[in-house]
């Protein structure tokens, strides 16, 4: 097969991930040891997402034309992806948990929800919490005042009924 044709074949594999993509993180993973690395790569396979290292000039390409054509501009250096198809905050959260023991593993940028990041960008975007926590959170807000209510109310029946009683 001519090298034309092995290119469009990769360039054809990312332009299918791009679009079932809700999500693109784009890392600078120099200097990540082979252990790392593959703890990495498990860690983002377990929870659905794909883990590449791909060339640049062949993710220009595949972004050419689609909704993620502004990540073109983070492309210089080595770049390995993370393409989240289900969440569009999962990638973000995996690899900045990641990061706390891979000090080598760097966001570049990333695509969210329709919006192109920096890399603070998508380190803010990994900070927010999950939507089940902040539901979470919300009704134990709900729930403290009223569980507050409720014991207030018991004592004060327990004293009625002591008050009665004597």
């Amino acid at each position: 097969m001519p090298k034309i044709e092995q290119k469009q074949v990769v360039i054809n594999e990312i332009k299918e991930k791009v679009a079932r993509a809700k999500s693109v993180i784009i890392m600078d993973a120099r200097g990540l040891s082979v252990e790392s690395d593959t703890i990495l790569r498990k860690k983002l396979r377990e929870a659905g997402v794909d883990y590449k290292v791909y060339k640049n000039t062949m993710m220009n390409f595949a972004l050419e034309g689609s909704e993620f054509e502004g990540l073109s501009q983070h492309l210089a250096g080595p770049s390995a992806f993370a393409f989240s198809y289900d969440d569009p905050m999962l990638a973000a959260k995996i690899i900045s948990k990641e990061q706390k023991g891979m000090p080598a593993l760097e966001f570049k940028a990333g695509y969210l929800e329709g919006t192109v990041y920096d890399a603070e960008g998508v380190k803010a975007v990994a900070g927010i919490p999950s939507r089940e926590e902040l539901l979470s959170k919300l009704l134990g807000s709900f729930k403290s005042p009223m569980s507050s209510f409720a014991r207030l109310i018991s004592q004060i029946a327990e004293k009625q009924d002591g008050a009665a009683q004597a």
